[in-house]
């Protein structure tokens, strides 16, 4: 299963993840961005607050990402 250990963010609402393989990996968040609670990180103040806990992907006001979808949906850098 597929861990972040860290989570950094990038411009144009990306985030630059480093997987516990040692990988790093860019995620482009902009198609979450209209779906759900995941319209909050439209906010770029929030989006900006990413980090990491047991793995997953995190913000404040109970959003997270599933480590699995990223690395998925994520390009290697």
């Amino acid at each position: 299963m597929e861990s972040v250990i860290s989570a950094r963010p990038r411009d144009d609402f990306h985030l630059e993840l480093k997987f516990h393989t040692g990988e790093t990996w860019l995620f482009d968040a902009r198609p979450y961005l209209s779906k759900g609670v995941f319209q909050r990180l439209q906010d770029q103040q929030l989006f900006n607050q990413v980090y990491v806990v047991f793995g997953t992907v995190c913000w404040p006001r109970n959003l997270d990402i599933a480590p699995e979808t990223l690395y998925d949906k994520s390009v290697p850098i």
